[in-house]
């Protein structure tokens, strides 16, 4: 069976990197799905790029939507591990998951150089989406309050997990806190 995603995410890269490095490090999604090298990838949308290298920045865009099947997941995760050592900076990129019975799901994979740069964006992250719901109806202090005890909750979290010793370990992780609505790209 066939879904439709739409993966969105920047991604910055170290200064250096090719294009090159790149596609070889996407290589698993490149290979699934059936392409040679990233301007192979056609979005299923009009007005979206794909998956564009972006010399002068040496960044990642990936805005595309696409029609993919039950190996699409590994893939993309393998060839988002394969980046890992390529990137300056984690991010996260959103994938949402269009279900045929009109429900969207998005999840986000979090990609980085180490694990803690991943789990400093997680912490990032959360505390960007929990800021921005509280303060439809609290004011900055009562906001700033809450997000230092996610702040703290993630320190928490974070000295109870020992991180991996080799960084050839690291590999993105993948979030789906289940969010589901109308329809959108981004």
């Amino acid at each position: 069976m066939r879904t439709e995603v739409h993966l969105h995410g920047y991604i910055t890269l170290c200064e250096g990197v090719t294009r090159r490095q790149v596609e070889t490090a996407l290589l698993p999604l490149l290979d699934y799905l059936d392409v040679e090298n990233m301007g192979e990838i056609k979005s299923l949308e009009e007005n979206q790029p794909g998956i564009a290298f972006h010399t002068r920045e040496f960044a990642l865009e990936m805005c595309c939507t696409l029609e993919v099947g039950r190996n699409f997941f590994p893939s993309l995760e393998e060839a988002m591990h394969g980046m890992a050592r390529l990137i300056e900076q984690a991010t996260a990129v959103e994938v949402i998951v269009y279900h045929a019975d009109g429900r969207d799901e998005t999840q986000l994979l979090f990609v980085g150089p180490t694990p803690e740069a991943i789990y400093d964006a997680q912490r990032r992250r959360m505390a960007e989406d929990v800021g921005t719901l509280l303060r439809r109806q609290f004011d900055q202090p009562a906001v700033d309050e809450v997000l230092k005890l996610v702040n703290e909750l993630f320190k928490r979290q974070r000295a109870s997990h020992v991180a991996p010793q080799d960084d050839d370990e690291v590999a993105p992780s993948m979030n789906t806190p289940g969010q589901s609505g109308r329809r959108r790209l981004h």
